[in-house]
């Protein structure tokens, strides 16, 4: 829990570079034709828009949730947003 507020004092680009470094992606979705990449550091969970959609890029958003709950509930809103 430490590290995740560490994390969110980090500048973007050495959020970005922790994620490339430690981070592993759980996955990709689109959602109004963008990738969103979710990724898991330590405890807690970051999603991801990068600008044109490519990883070598800066973020246009960035978030975090830290809980099992939280992913379920993010992976639900989700599921049900797609259909």
């Amino acid at each position: 829990m430490i590290f995740k507020f560490l994390f969110k004092h980090f500048s973007e680009s050495k959020k970005l570079q922790y994620l490339k470094e430690h981070g592993t992606m759980l996955g990709t979705r689109v959602r109004n034709n963008r990738k969103i990449f979710l990724y898991i550091v330590k405890d807690f969970f970051v999603e991801v828009i990068y600008k044109n959609d490519n990883t070598d890029n800066g973020a246009e958003s960035l978030g975090t949730f830290t809980s099992l709950e939280g992913l379920n509930s993010y992976l639900e809103r989700e599921f049900k947003t797609a259909f």
